[in-house]
């Protein structure tokens, strides 16, 4: 028997989308941007804490995490460019080094896991020179989310951490993500803040230069944006992949499709093969290709690489 390849639905009308007036161009200023926030935090709250929409957290927020990597990766002058940094966290064999690309993928896949009161945790990620502060900064950007809006209070934390140590990018945005979360009471990071952001904008903001804030918030909201068109896109494709599972015979399918629906990239031979991430499901190298490849053909899933060897595949 065959099927045709499974089309993701159009039907748009059940999932929370951004109204007009968050996403229409104005001239800006710290209160409309307030204003503009409130309104697109609302809606990606509800697609993230809401079940009903279907929206796969974790496969967001890994998603979001290789964007922040590569983002970061350019704020650190290194320009990695997202399949390098994908390739060399995915590929690198089990023990080996993945270098600099596969190591910050790993720091923002880390930061995803993270309870967000869990301070300890935080300041071991973060490093030791940092790690003394993380506690004062967290409570003060917290604090300042509460009194003048979660922007600002991510605005604060970017500031704290750059004056002390204007080399630490990718802290300073993993606590502004903290921040956000906290004020937006989400139990997962989701890497936001270091989408749009460029060194110059933050270089700015370190030096308190005038309408720099309004500048990076802009910028964080504009993330915020762009992560619910992401979350929404990710609800119907994993709908449509919860659609097709019953017609999916292999061994283990139910657990291989569970792991499509967390990770941003599967990689065959080493996440299904010689057996199931997280299960004692075994699946052999030939079995694992030829699932990927069905789910290719069902319309649900996609290579990512372009390669004939060494692939990669997701929703």
């Amino acid at each position: 028997m065959t099927y045709q390849p499974a089309t993701i639905s159009d039907d748009l009308n059940r999932l929370p989308q951004l109204p007009g007036w968050v996403t229409s161009g104005r001239t800006e200023t710290l209160e409309t941007v307030a204003f503009r926030s409130g309104g697109a935090l609302t809606v990606l709250d509800q697609l993230v804490c809401d079940p009903r929409y279907g929206v796969p957290v974790k496969l967001l927020a890994n998603r979001l995490a290789l964007s922040a990597a590569t983002a970061t990766s350019k704020l650190e002058g290194r320009l990695a460019r997202e399949a390098d940094i994908r390739d060399a966290y995915h590929l690198t064999p089990p023990g080996e080094a993945r270098g600099p690309d596969g190591d910050l993928l790993a720091f923002w896949r880390e930061a995803v896991r993270l309870r967000t009161g869990g301070a300890g945790e935080i300041a071991d990620l973060v490093g030791e020179h940092l790690a003394g502060e993380v506690g004062v900064w967290l409570d003060a950007g917290t604090e300042r989310a509460r009194t003048h809006g979660p922007l600002a209070g991510c605005a604060a934390m970017l500031r704290s951490v750059l004056e002390a140590d204007d080399r630490a990018e990718r802290v300073a945005c993993l606590l502004s993500d903290i921040v956000l979360a906290r004020a937006s009471s989400w139990k997962t990071v989701l890497p936001i803040s270091a989408q749009h952001l460029t060194k110059t904008a933050l270089r700015d903001l370190a030096a308190c230069g005038q309408g720099a804030e309004m500048a990076v918030q802009a910028r964080i909201l504009e993330s915020i944006e762009k992560t619910i068109r992401l979350a929404r896109d990710l609800a119907r494709r994993a709908e449509a992949l919860r659609a097709v599972a019953p017609k999916l015979r292999a061994k283990g399918s139910d657990a291989a499709v569970n792991l499509f629906l967390t990770e941003d990239a599967v990689a065959p031979t080493s996440m299904l093969s010689p057996r199931i991430r997280c299960t004692h499901i075994p699946m052999t190298d030939r079995a694992a290709r030829r699932f990927c490849d069905r789910l290719v053909e069902l319309g649900v899933a996609r290579e990512l690489t372009g390669r004939p060897t060494f692939r990669l595949y997701g929703l």
